[in-house]
């Protein structure tokens, strides 16, 4: 049965930068599903803005050329195109130069929809498109501010930029977004242990040995190298998409599934990881090239760089439930597959009544698969089927969303589809509050300080590998090994 799609109010959309990347492959991309799942009402507003000297036909143009380019094209419904081309309107803005500015309040003047400016550009120009719309008039005492990371370098930034924002948005309109969070398998976790009686009983140190968290890419730095080599995969993975899932995967039950009551227990997983004691248990690495791509260092442009594109850490949130529980967390770049996991290892079995020929019995293993092939696999120990005998063997009990649900694979929604919606709705659920950030910078910059002042460089990994090899010792010194990475 096909879910009900609730349709929103006519809202008006401001998205700075929209001829940037993002815009382009995701937003614009989003907003045509949405509107024409019948979502996203067609009488709404998508105005640009950026400093691109185009018109409202120019614009239009640019955003059917991207349509076509990243929407597949048996999803293309000319009928839909149309509403969404029709929908969109342009305004040349810059935020160093007050001119435009007047254009952009007169094209909003008079509406008294669901205002919100999405600020797809760099975060240095967060502060002054803030001002400039306040400056303008622009702004109603509802209107929402969507903001992507990074959202700062370190705490101190990251404080200021949260000071700044909050003189001109109060913090129930300021939407900063994660899109590991508008996943549709990372929403499915919550489900899965809020939904079910089965897995919170033994979703504690009791029963669960450890926690793997991987983000593998495929890709490397690419044309990316200046902005990536001055914040790493710390900064650029860690801090936020990594310590969100774990949030996630360790915070307790909230009273409901609301902004405030979600959004507060996040916040306590985050105060109660423990310090890491400057890199202890931390393993940092960088690509090497292979015959035919540059390596890390040519790809930033810098010989001599110090930065991280592989990370993994091993963290422990110091409260009863998990106590004693690791939390083994990487990410990186150039990796054998593209692959983000999260695998809850359960212990094994106390005592085995089988004999030894009976063959080894694993430990369980759910493990929730966010990309690609999103869906949910809890591993078992069964008899080998036939005579003999018993023989044991593993056997997955697989929930692949596409199969499961009767959907084609990759029609599964964007997560930038359902968190545009959720800022349209004014849900803040699946969206991170300032607190949440600052606690997140605040356990990451000791350890992040350490990596910037260590004399040992990343250690050297091949492309195209599951990482360094001073990451299969973090686990194997536990006793412990990584699940692989696999497409």
């Amino acid at each position: 049965m096909a879910a009900r799609v609730v349709p929103v109010e006519p809202f008006d959309l401001t998205v700075f930068g929209a001829t940037g990347d993002l815009a382009k492959r995701k937003l614009l991309p989003a907003l045509y599903h949405r509107m024409r799942a019948g979502q996203a009402p067609a009488d709404s507003r998508i105005i640009g803005a950026a400093r691109s000297d185009l018109n409202q036909e120019s614009f239009r143009r640019m955003a059917e050329a991207a349509l076509k380019e990243f929407v597949p094209a048996g999803d293309l419904d000319q009928r839909a195109v149309a509403n969404l081309l029709a929908a969109l309107d342009y305004v040349q803005v810059d935020a160093a130069d007050p001119a435009g500015w007047p254009n952009l309040a007169k094209t909003l003047d008079g509406s008294t929809r669901v205002r919100a400016f999405y600020l797809s550009v760099a975060p240095d120009f967060f502060g002054q498109i803030c001002e400039r719309l306040q400056a303008a008039d622009c702004l109603t005492p509802e209107a929402r501010l969507v903001v992507e990371k990074p959202l700062g370098r370190d705490l101190d930034s990251a404080q200021s930029l949260n000071r700044r924002l909050a003189s001109i948005f109060d913090e129930r309109h300021v939407y900063r977004i994660d899109h590991y969070l508008g996943k549709e398998t990372v929403q499915n976790l919550m489900a899965l242990r809020f939904a079910n009686a089965l897995f919170e009983p033994l979703w504690n140190a009791r029963h669960v040995d450890h926690v793997q968290i991987t983000v593998a890419e495929q890709v490397g730095i690419g044309g990316r190298g200046a902005y990536y080599d001055q914040n790493g995969a710390m900064r650029d993975m860690m801090q936020n998409h990594l310590l969100q899932l774990l949030c996630l995967t360790a915070m307790e039950p909230p009273a409901a599934f609301e902004p405030k009551a979600v959004r507060d227990e996040k916040l306590k997983v985050l105060r109660s990881l423990k310090p890491i004691d400057g890199l202890t248990s931390v393993i940092r690495g960088q690509y090497r090239p292979t015959a035919t791509e540059a390596g890390y260092k040519e790809d930033a442009g810098n010989p001599d760089s110090h930065t991280e594109s592989f990370v993994a850490l091993k963290a422990e949130v110091a409260n009863w439930r998990w106590n004693g529980t690791p939390f083994y967390l990487r990410t990186g770049k150039r990796l054998r597959a593209r692959m983000s996991e999260i695998a809850v290892v359960f212990k094994e079995a106390p005592h085995s009544i089988f004999p030894a020929e009976s063959g080894w019995a694993p430990p369980n293993v759910l493990a929730i698969r966010l990309q690609p092939d999103e869906g949910i696999t809890l591993s078992l120990t069964i008899k080998d089927p036939g005579p003999g005998g018993m023989r044991l063997r593993e056997a997955p009990m697989d929930m692949t969303f596409a199969a499961a649900m009767g959907a084609k694979a990759g029609a599964m929604p964007d997560a930038y589809e359902r968190l545009v919606m959720d800022v349209i709705r004014g849900d803040q659920t699946l969206f991170m509050r300032d607190d949440e950030v600052e606690a997140a910078w605040a356990w990451m910059d000791p350890v992040i300080h350490a990596a910037e002042t260590a004399s040992k460089p990343p250690a050297v990994y091949d492309s195209y590998s599951s990482g360094p090899e001073d990451a299969l010792m973090l686990m194997h010194q536990d006793g412990r090994r990584w699940r692989d990475i696999e497409a």
